[in-house]
């Protein structure tokens, strides 16, 4: 995983001693890792960059997602069903491969 435990609960504000759902996000990283490699069309292992690491813009777009999905986590409790946020769209078409 390139989101590490400990970043995705400093991104939803949770102190890291709440371990409940500690689970839950890491599912939901995974989740977020998969996605952002299917919207680019690359494995995240090819956008490596030096040191294993991949590009900030794809780790927020992940954060982003994981944030989304935590926080709304039924969708059918919901009158108005959002997608993604804008910018997490934006920050992905930054490395979309479009061949």
């Amino acid at each position: 995983m390139y989101i590490t435990l400990a970043d995705a609960k400093k991104h939803l504000n949770l102190d890291s001693g709440y371990t409940e759902d500690d689970a839950y996000i890491e599912s939901l990283i995974s989740t977020a890792e998969n996605a952002v490699e299917n919207h680019v069309n690359k494995s995240l292992e090819e956008m490596a960059e030096s040191g294993g690491t991949i590009p900030a813009p794809l780790l927020h777009a992940m954060l982003l997602m994981v944030g989304n999905l935590y926080q709304n986590r039924e969708i059918a409790g919901y009158k108005n069903i959002m997608n993604n946020p804008r910018s997490y769209d934006y920050l992905i078409d930054l490395y979309r491969n479009y061949n």
